[in-house]
């Protein structure tokens, strides 16, 4: 099947739901997809432990676990399930100690993973280059083992001194530039791009497209662009920004930086936040209570996070009675909202998936070979679709 194909399927499930994804839901008001699909009463019927689970493993997985569960409900998460299921990409690159010392653990392990999936195309390219290339890590690497030219692309000028004095001896070298703005490639290039964010994974793959070369993207954090909507690169769904947002959120029951427990106890907070700040009478658009904080900072509790948030609207520190009142309401409100939530969520993989395929059948309409598979665990990375396209299909990685 090409990824064109795989892209109508993708499509054939997503266009009937759009009314889903196009609302969030934002306070404990029942939206309106879901009364008229009539789902409220088995939501709400959730118990605390059964939604735990749904949030752990994603619902989708779930729901033919639920008899009581709508039967249009479970189709739905079927028919989600089977279109976004990729085929593992197997490969292994051992990597001694002294190389990785200054990489983190689940680093090493996408670095492990990328290098071996990319070998027969880093055998025939005449250089290598990384976009986005950050500390510098895989450009290094791939200079090392596979003796080629590399170019490290990353807009941040302190990063690439960084990674050139690492590098120093080796044949990879690196440019302060930004790639979304200037991105030249040649034929015999294989470019990268490890967790490229937002617009860039689609400059990357409109500049291969252009080119002819070869290409392995593992892309991230979709919602990062300049501009309010994603127009796709071949067909499919123009997302807007809060849309491509949704695929930050996976189903683990690990978060990548804390538990779900803290990570959903840190949601609530920022929920419990914005209900205090509206009090006040401050206008807030969705997700903008934390607005000049750190995200992380929520962790600490509401007392913490709302003394930063006052602090930065000039208003006057909250009341432990302030701070009590906001909290009940957002624990009763909020466990609600997560319950309603469980649907919309399922359409997180199905919008990441959309847009890789989009990426890939642009690829495809330019000629290329292209296969499109899961490059790694999600306990590694959950931004783990990688993007393999060459003029040669010999050159790219098995699945």
């Amino acid at each position: 099947m090409s990824c064109s194909e795989r892209l109508r399927r993708v499509l054939a499930v997503a266009l009937p739901v759009q009314d889903i994804l196009e609302r969030r839901v934002e306070d404990a008001q029942v939206p309106p997809w879901c009364e008229q699909r009539g789902w409220t009463p088995f939501l709400r019927s959730l118990s605390d432990a059964q939604l735990r689970e749904a949030e752990a493993h994603g619902l989708a997985q779930l729901l033919p676990t639920f008899p009581e569960a709508p039967p249009d409900l479970r189709e739905l998460g079927r028919e989600i399930t089977d279109v976004t299921a990729l085929a593992p990409i197997e490969g292994h690159t051992a990597l001694g100690a002294e190389a990785l010392r200054s990489v983190r653990l689940r680093k090493r392990a996408q670095l492990s993973g990328l290098l071996a999936a990319v070998a027969g195309m880093a055998e025939a390219a005449e250089r290598i280059v990384d976009v986005g290339a950050g500390s510098g890590h895989f450009t290094r690497l791939s200079a090392e083992l596979y003796e080629r030219d590399n170019l490290g692309l990353e807009h941040n000028p302190a990063r690439v001194a960084t990674a050139q004095q690492r590098s120093d001896g080796s044949r990879a070298r690196f440019l302060a530039v930004d790639a979304r703005e200037a991105l030249a490639l040649s034929e015999r290039d294989l470019a990268i791009g490890l967790h490229a964010c937002g617009e860039l994974g689609d400059r990357l793959v409109a500049a291969v497209g252009h080119a002819g070369c070869d290409l392995a993207l593992v892309s991230c954090c979709l919602q990062k662009i300049s501009t309010p909507t994603r127009t796709p690169l071949a067909f499919g769904l123009e997302l807007r920004r809060e849309h491509l947002g949704l695929t930050n959120l996976t189903a683990q029951p690990q978060g990548v930086e804390a538990s779900i427990e803290v990570t959903i106890a840190a949601r609530e907070t920022r929920y419990a936040l914005g209900l205090l700040l509206r009090a006040r009478g401050v206008e807030l658009e969705p997700g903008a209570e934390m607005s000049g904080i750190n995200r992380r900072r929520a962790n600490a509790g509401l007392a913490d996070v709302a003394k930063r948030a006052l602090e930065l609207r000039g208003l006057q520190p909250a009341t432990d009675g302030e701070l009590r009142r906001h909290l009940a309401v957002a624990a009763e409100h909020y466990a609600l909202i997560r319950r309603l939530s469980l649907p919309r969520s399922m359409l997180a993989r199905l919008v990441e998936v959309l847009v890789s395929l989009d990426r890939a059948a642009h690829l495809e309409q330019r000629g290329l070979e292209v296969r499109v598979g899961r490059l790694f665990e999600r306990a590694i990375s959950p931004r783990n679709i990688g993007i393999f396209a060459s003029r040669s299909g010999l050159r790219l990685p098995a699945a």
